[in-house]
């Protein structure tokens, strides 16, 4: 039987929601083992003036939960 887990995280780029994304999922990865998905649930940004100049993600990662870990 597999059993994941739903982890809500959120993450931020000067460059775009994607990178956003992939700079949260990639940073997520470094202390959660087995990420299988992740799903956007809201995207948001910092507007100066007439550029956007941050933008922001909200994510909820899954990961399947290893019972034989040690």
């Amino acid at each position: 039987m597999t059993v994941e887990k739903h982890l809500k995280v959120s993450g931020t780029s000067t460059v775009s929601w994607k990178d956003a994304i992939v700079q949260t999922v990639n940073e997520a990865s470094k202390t959660i083992d087995y990420l299988t998905n992740v799903t956007v649930l809201e995207q948001k940004a910092k507007i100066d003036g007439k550029k956007i100049t941050e933008y922001y993600v909200d994510l909820d990662l899954s990961f399947v939960i290893d019972r034989d870990r040690d």
